[in-house]
């Protein structure tokens, strides 16, 4: 019974220390996927996320670049914080390089672009425009594969509410900062960017 005991305890031990030094391994290659993000130049980062919106089909894609340059025309001295997520795209505006700081961010689903408002579940909507029922964050569609561009962004409705958020986040955006593009993950498996034939 001693042996057993003693083997069933080696064993134990041997599967935490394994789990223990797994757990580092990964904490340390997170770090240093981070560390070599952060060490993209602005171009380096610029082509980084071209790479990323060419991977979406064309539509998506073109629509994807329009928005984001208007999103630069509303937010210019935003922070953007790229994650190349395995279900999608995601890129936030933050006054910092905080992401629980961000108020907004672009998501990019297979077919479909949607803003979130990421400190939005406060935000007064008497039109109703905003969607979700979370604690914090609302979304709103702006586009889907195969339907016209309704031209959300320009809805003045719309940009009242954007101008709401800015208005009342919880860190405000600086005035005449530069805009500054960070890349924040990089996901090695991924989700399928395009739509399956016959579903757009």
């Amino acid at each position: 019974m001693r042996r057993a005991s003693g083997f069933g305890f080696r064993v134990l031990a041997n599967a935490v220390i394994k789990v223990v030094i797994t757990m580092r391994e990964k904490k340390s290659t997170n770090a240093t996927a981070k560390k070599a993000f952060a060490d993209f130049s602005p171009a380096e980062a610029e082509r980084q996320l071209d790479s990323f919106l060419a991977k979406y089909d064309p539509e998506v894609e073109a629509f994807a670049r329009r928005t984001l340059a208007k999103m630069r025309r509303i937010v210019p001295g935003a922070v953007e914080m790229v994650y190349d997520n395995y279900n999608w795209l995601v890129i936030g505006f933050s006054p910092t390089e905080r992401p629980s700081e961000a108020i907004f961010s672009i998501v990019l689903p297979a077919g479909r672009v949607t803003l979130c408002f990421l400190q939005g579940a406060g935000l007064p909507d008497p039109a109703k425009r905003l969607r979700g029922a979370g604690h914090v964050v609302r979304n709103l569609r702006l586009y889907d594969a195969g339907k016209p561009d309704a031209k959300v962004l320009d809805d003045p409705e719309v940009r009242a509410l954007m101008n709401l958020a800015l208005n009342r986040a919880k860190v405000p955006m600086p005035g005449g900062a530069r805009r500054k593009l960070v890349i924040r993950a990089i996901s090695a498996r991924q989700r399928p960017r395009r739509l399956a034939p016959g579903k757009k």
